[in-house]
């Protein structure tokens, strides 16, 4: 009933999953990147994987495609990651705006640590071990381990993602991911089938450069409805950053075909206090809903530290947080 093996993806080196009726497979040397995760008895490919022959765009732009890993996650000004007392020094990777963009991880080769499968599940386990070494260690020098495990079972694919202080001194923690869905992910379902629901608060405005102003706005009606009882995915173009506000304890998206009667849920855990939503250019088949632990440029952002969201981790300390997604219905 299950199954963990290492296989190829598109020609590429892959570690699958199977369980059931459900099947992933993570990339490990393009970002640590789980570019699939389907329903093969039902046809549902949930998030949007790589084009067949396409796996070099994939390459050179993997943030649309599966779940790629932000450490630090979206843009900070100038590169500038200003945090007790140092000022760290990020390479300037959106030019047209001056910000550092999205992390160092994303699109690095990833260790395999682990994979197998008991009756209940299968597994994989990938890492990231940065010491002085490590190419991030320079604009980011502090020596610690971001490990993720993927499982899958019977309950749909969990998320479990770690990362260890392993240095002697304090260090920020700021991590995310650019969670890529298709919407429809039903064969024979179209946009207007998907309703998207999310734990979404207040809207963080946001300048020419995609920073914050220091400015929270009220939702609009169509951010109601999406909060509320939902909304097409595709409602307007949306790069939009909100803080998150779980409901009934969860700190979910949600999308339902209504042509099927089948939700997707994505319950991202609480200790993502913020989302982004993209979704292109609102024609495209697909959209990010975006967990991050931090707002936007939080160390530069012009609002109170406690709001922004940047976790402290002492000398072997961990942050830890779980994700689920599953379907009901």
């Amino acid at each position: 009933m299950s199954n963990a093996f290492e296989g190829a993806y598109q020609g590429e080196k892959a570690i699958w999953l199977r369980h059931g009726a459900y099947e992933a497979a993570i990339v490990p040397d393009i970002g640590g990147n789980l570019v699939a995760f389907r329903d093969t008895e039902k046809g549902f490919r949930f998030l949007r994987e790589p084009e067949a022959d396409g796996m070099e765009a994939f390459k050179q732009r993997p943030m649309v495609h599966g779940i790629p890993v932000l450490f630090p996650p979206n843009r900070y000004e100038d590169g500038k990651f200003p945090w007790n007392g140092t000022t760290y020094r990020l390479p300037v990777s959106e030019p047209a705006r001056g910000n550092h963009i999205h992390g160092f991880f994303f699109d690095i080769p990833w260790q395999v640590d682990d994979f197998g499968s008991d009756e209940l599940s299968s597994y994989v386990v990938v890492a990231q071990r940065v010491d002085e070494s490590h190419p991030a260690y320079a604009s980011f020098p502090h020596r610690f381990t971001i490990k993720i495990r993927y499982s899958l079972s019977r309950e749909g694919l969990k998320q479990e993602v770690g990362v260890r202080n392993d240095g002697g001194e304090p260090m920020p923690c700021a991590i995310g991911f650019h969670t890529t869905l298709n919407a429809p992910f039903a064969p024979g379902s179209s946009p207007a089938d998907c309703v998207l629901r999310m734990t979404i608060g207040e809207r963080v405005e946001m300048n020419e450069r995609m920073l914050p102003t220091g400015t929270y706005l009220p939702l609009d009606a169509d951010e109601r409805r999406m909060k509320e009882e939902g909304k097409t995915p595709y409602f307007a173009r949306m790069d939009n950053h909100y803080t998150a506000v779980p409901q009934g304890g969860r700190n979910a998206m949600e999308l339902t075909d209504t042509r099927l009667n089948v939700k997707l849920v994505y319950d991202a855990g609480t200790a993502y206090r913020f989302w982004m939503i993209y979704n292109a250019d609102a024609a495209s088949g697909f959209f990010c809903p975006e967990p991050q632990t931090n707002m936007v440029n939080a160390p530069n952002a012009p609002f109170p530290s406690e709001e922004t969201g940047i976790v402290t981790l002492a000398p072997g300390e961990v942050w830890q947080e779980t994700s689920k997604m599953y379907c009901e219905g």
